[in-house]
């Protein structure tokens, strides 16, 4: 376990033990800072956010191209301990939490008390791919802008921000965009799938996470698209708190 590594990794809120540890996995292209704005409106999780290479303070670092690389250097770095946790992945980050969860799996280490999925569909399910990451910067962008919005006015408007921001979205389309879903056993751990009423994700898409585990499954979407959960906070974050009222404290936390 490589602790030296951690704080490139992680970007984090304020200690909150006993409570469970959250930790959030961005879309593509997306960095962990955007979740640090929820640390204050989840006063019952400690909030991590994970940093992949390619992106805020970790721009000069080589982006991974691949799931596989992806997860394997996650669980090389990130010590997600035995303490009671939970994932949260939005878009790319649902898939990579999803991935992250079955090799913790197959390496008999413990596994989130809950995952939570937002704006995916269940990954099992057949995906048209359009290879984005393999069009020009421009074109990579404003593909990704009109399918599903999300980038900022002032990326557009800059042609340093514009670079930056496609070799990022380039790396995590390839990801996306070359990943193939492996049959295993489903999980057994509730799963909580979030979604916007008006995304290009259907409810059926939503709904389809039941067939990934044995465990409860949720699903509730909220008014908004692809992003709604910038678009309107409050209401997500309260069912996500919701969600993690389940997950047992250090406190509370069952004898083994």
């Amino acid at each position: 376990m490589q602790t030296a590594a951690l704080p490139r990794w992680l970007v984090s809120g304020a200690p909150r033990s006993p409570a469970p540890k959250l930790y959030c996995f961005a879309h593509g292209g997306g960095s962990a800072t955007e979740y640090l704005r929820w640390a204050r409106n989840l006063p019952g999780a400690e909030l991590h956010a994970v940093q992949l290479p390619g992106r805020g303070t970790r721009l000069n670092e080589p982006v991974f191209t691949s799931m596989d690389t992806l997860v394997e250097g996650v669980l090389a770095n990130v010590p997600f301990g035995t303490a009671p946790y939970a994932f949260f992945g939005h878009s790319l980050g649902s898939l990579i939490a999803y991935e992250i969860t079955r090799a913790l799996r197959t390496a008999d280490r413990p596994l989130p008390a809950r995952l939570v999925v937002s704006g995916y569909p269940a990954p099992h399910m057949p995906y048209a791919s359009q290879e984005l990451h393999t069009l020009p910067d421009d074109e990579l962008i404003e593909a990704v802008s009109r399918i599903h919005g999300g980038i900022p006015e002032e990326v557009l408007a800059s042609e340093e921000l514009r670079e930056l921001t496609a070799t990022a979205l380039r790396a995590d389309y390839r990801i996306l965009e070359t990943y193939s879903w492996r049959a295993d056993e489903p999980l057994s751990l509730p799963i909580t799938v979030f979604g916007g009423l008006a995304d290009h994700v259907t409810a059926e898409q939503l709904q389809a996470w039941q067939e990934l585990t044995t465990g409860e499954v949720t699903v509730r979407q909220f008014p908004g698209d692809h992003f709604y959960l910038r678009e309107q906070p409050a209401p997500v974050l309260r069912s996500l708190a919701g969600a993690l009222r389940t997950v047992p404290t250090q406190e509370r936390r069952a004898p083994c």
